[in-house]
């Protein structure tokens, strides 16, 4: 009988050890699975910040009009440095141009 008992209580440690690994293991496998949710959330979230970005950028303020008296050369200059330092965008940059040259 004492043999039975001890036999019974081998086992139903063994069967606890073994529940207690594979609960270890799946609660692993949840948090690593949460944390890829996660991550692939956040990428997500800033792939949409990036493309809002991107297509709504910010409105370039308009080109300054040239005081009076200044020749076409130098109106042309100032919209040249406005259009390399990124101000002015190439559309902005030609139709700026074309309106300097067309007298208007």
């Amino acid at each position: 009988m004492v043999r039975v008992a001890a036999t019974t209580a081998v086992v139903a440690g063994t069967a606890g050890a073994v529940s207690h690994h594979q609960q270890q293991k799946y609660a692993g496998q949840q948090d690593q699975q949460q944390a890829t949710q996660q991550e692939a959330y956040d990428q997500g979230v800033a792939d949409a910040q990036t493309q809002a970005q991107q297509a709504a950028p910010p409105p370039a303020p308009a080109p300054q009009a040239a005081p009076a008296g200044t020749d076409l050369t130098s109106q042309l200059q100032q919209l040249a440095q406005l259009h390399a330092s990124g101000v002015l965008s190439d559309e902005e940059f030609t139709a700026a141009k074309q309106k300097l040259l067309a007298g208007g």
